[in-house]
């Protein structure tokens, strides 16, 4: 057996080209650190303003002209700082960074706590949003006003807004806890000798071919997870308390109506969306059978579920690049530049494997300057479609910010979700369509494998994600504890409604995926919209088949409004109901085909 231990290159030995262009945001570390220095004023200053936003229309255009600009500055310093901290979690100085820029966006929330509810009081202000000089505020003081009820006293918001940042502390411990002190050993891999097991590489481990590396990198990514397992309830418990204790703060009736109501998603939205998956989890039992079946296993286990059904393709990021340029043509050649220039020259993609990145893929604004886009690059299908979803994120960013200005809010997480997995399916049904002209069966599989390794973390994962995270929520607001032991125990026996007896489970470390999961957990009410935004954006799909040219101009204008609609009405005016069952059944459809086409191709195999 060869047993050279392969290492992962130091952040600043990795190619250029490989990483993001950070230095957009500021050129140097140097440059930060003044910003840094010269915000708090700049935050400060702000206070003058208060008590005097009635004064006039103009000196509340004024104010909020000024936030706007310090609001921005702000977005700019803070993407910097959780950026530089992502790709190197053990860099101590881009961990104090991130630490300055919470403490300052604490302070920014504190000194302009006064803002909303001396807004609330302005008897007038209805009558300003007519005049033509607020046209850009006019969305934003709209959603302010409907938010009355939940507004308490200036007292009260100033207190409210500098708890923020001690709330924060638990979502901090958590990424030092799972990047820097979380230990995963190595596994021997066949022709790569013994590997470190990292967050960046675990995705491609317990996928490999090699069953025996499958199952000794998920039980020990499982296991290093359940030796915090007590550490890690007691932050999260604290992060669901915290969010309960500032939903009764401002009078809602629970967290999850606090989470959703600002953005007028009705509970029933969630509620549908989980009952009708349950509903459908026999299509899933369908697939695990069909998958034992193709691997030709006498069981199938959790870490089976990834296992490549055919020999997996070496995919380099250049090649994924083309993938996804060719099959978002129908979007139209603007879109296509745009998205070709952010992915090659203008470096918008940070994909390098190195030592001390953190786990997971996210799209980030970049404060205006331009999006940006974390990720590892494994040399995967499975990575095409990671960048093909986060590239879906950043073009919804550039098109709605070259639409609007600052002061018209930013699209919702639930829009977002919309755009990225809607990216993904239509570049998907391209290669698809390419594979099965082609005659190449094999590649046909890996794409579908693609396909249904993406429904499964965004359709069978963040559902029973959802439905862990409502109940824990119900529990705490009910009095109950949070402990690991009971945590572990909701998240096995959801597991195993989605597996039924297609999956023999290991519960105990079953039950430790929660943990695994806890940054989307920290996000209150953000796994949910993972679902609904992969069954809008298969609805809106099918809308191209039907008419191209319409469909184009429909979902291009669902892009440029940002945050400018409500999600809920946004998906609406693009011809998709997210309060009926009708979209989540249409992906189950969807769904349900692709584990069709395996049982075919199975079936020819074996006649073959």
């Amino acid at each position: 057996m060869n047993n050279t231990v392969k290492t992962l290159p130091a952040r600043a030995d990795v190619p250029a080209e490989q990483t993001w262009d950070i230095d957009a945001l500021y050129a140097t570390p140097a440059d930060w650190d003044a910003e840094a220095r010269a915000l708090p004023a700049a935050i400060d200053a702000l206070a003058e303003h208060a008590g005097h936003l009635g004064d006039s229309p103009e000196r509340l255009l004024a104010y909020l002209t000024e936030a706007d600009e310090v609001g921005l500055r702000l977005a700019r310093l803070m993407s910097y700082a959780s950026m530089t901290a992502s790709v190197d979690g053990r860099d101590a100085e881009a961990a104090a960074r991130r630490d300055t820029a919470t403490g300052i966006a604490a302070r920014y929330g504190s000194v302009t706590a006064f803002a909303r509810p001396e807004l609330l009081e302005l008897a007038g202000l209805p009558g300003w949003l007519d005049r033509s000089d607020f046209a850009d505020q006019r969305v934003r003081l709209e959603r302010i006003l409907r938010g009355k009820p939940h507004v308490r006293s200036a007292e009260v918001e100033e207190l409210l807004g500098a708890v923020q940042a001690p709330f924060a502390s638990e979502r901090g411990i958590h990424p030092a806890l799972a990047n820097m002190d979380l230990r995963f050993g190595t596994v021997d891999v066949p022709g790569e000798g013994t590997t470190p097991l990292t967050q960046g590489n675990v995705d491609r481990l317990t996928s490999h071919e090699d069953r025996g590396v499958r199952c000794a990198a998920w039980e020990q990514y499982a296991d290093a997870h359940l030796a915090a397992r007590h550490a890690q309830a007691a932050m999260y418990a604290t992060n669901v308390r915290q969010s309960v204790f500032l939903a009764r703060a401002r009078r809602y009736p629970d967290a999850i109506t606090a989470s959703l109501s600002p953005d007028r998603i009705p509970v029933e939205v969630v509620t549908t969306l989980l009952d009708t998956y349950r509903a459908n989890t026999p299509v899933w039992h369908r697939y695990w059978r069909v998958r034992r079946e193709w691997l030709g296993l006498p069981e199938l286990r959790e870490y089976d579920v990834k296992a490549a059904l055919v020999p997996q393709r070496e995919v380099s990021y250049e090649q994924a690049v083309e993938w996804i340029v060719e099959g978002m043509a129908p979007l139209g050649p603007e879109y296509i530049q745009q998205m070709r220039a952010g992915l090659t020259t203008e470096r918008w993609v940070d994909h390098a494997e190195n030592e001390g990145k953190r786990q997971g893929a996210y799209s980030n604004g970049g404060g205006r300057v331009k999006p940006y886009i974390f990720m590892t690059w494994n040399g995967t299908v499975g990575s095409y479609s990671t960048l093909a979803h986060e590239i879906g994120h950043s073009m919804h960013s550039l098109l709605s910010q070259q639409e609007h200005p600052v002061s018209v809010p930013r699209y919702t997480l639930f829009h977002a979700e919309v755009a990225s997995n809607f990216n993904q399916a239509m570049s998907r049904a391209n290669l698809l369509k390419k594979a099965r002209e082609a005659g190449d069966t094999d590649f046909e599989i890996a794409i579908i494998e693609e396909a249904l390794s993406n429904f499964h973390r965004y359709f069978f994962i963040m559902p029973t994600l959802a439905t862990f995270e409502l109940e824990a929520y119900r529990r705490v607001e009910a009095g109950q504890p949070l402990s690991a032991p009971d945590l572990m125990t909701l998240t096995a026996d959801l597991l195993q409604q989605g597996y039924g007896d297609g999956v023999q489970m290991d519960r105990e470390r079953s039950g430790i995926l929660w943990a695994q999961f806890s940054t989307h957990l920290y996000a209150n009410f953000y796994a949910y919209q993972y679902a609904t935004g992969i069954s809008a954006a298969h609805q809106l799909l099918e809308q191209f088949s039907a008419d191209p040219d319409t469909a184009r101009e429909t979902y291009l204008r669902f892009l440029r409004s940002g945050g400018s609609l409500d999600p809920i009405d946004a998906l609406r005016e693009a011809g998709v109901d997210m309060l009926s069952p009708e979209p989540v059944r249409a992906t189950f459809r969807t769904l349900e085909g692709y584990v069709a086409r395996l049982e075919e191709v199975l079936a020819a195999r074996r006649v073959g």
